[in-house]
C-alpha cells in the first residue's frame, strides 16, 4: 500500500516488513525489550533509509540492525 505524506509517497508494507524482520531479531538478541510500541530508533533507520532510495525490505532490515547495533556499542 503506498500512502501519500506530501509530496513523498510512502510503501507501508515494506517498511512494515523491515521493521518486523529487524525488530525480531533484535528482540532475540536482547538489544530491545519484548513490547507492543514500536522502537522509535529503529523505525527511524528504516525510513530514512528508504526515502534515500533503498526499498528492499531484508536490506533495509539488515541495514538498520547494523546501523542500531553500532549504536549500542558506543
Amino acid at each position: 500500500m503506498l500512502v501519500e505524506r506530501g509530496l513523498q509517497l510512502v510503501n507501508v508494507e515494506v517498511i512494515g516488513d523491515a521493521y518486523a524482520i529487524a525488530a525480531n531479531y533484535l528482540r532475540k538478541s536482547g538489544l530491545i525489550p519484548d513490547a507492543i510500541a514500536p522502537n522509535d530508533r529503529l523505525l527511524e533507520l528504516i525510513v530514512e533509509m528508504f526515502h534515500r532510495g533503498e526499498s528492499n525490505k531484508i536490506r533495509l532490515a539488515n541495514k538498520a540492525i547494523a546501523k542500531f547495533e553500532a549504536a549500542q556499542l558506543v
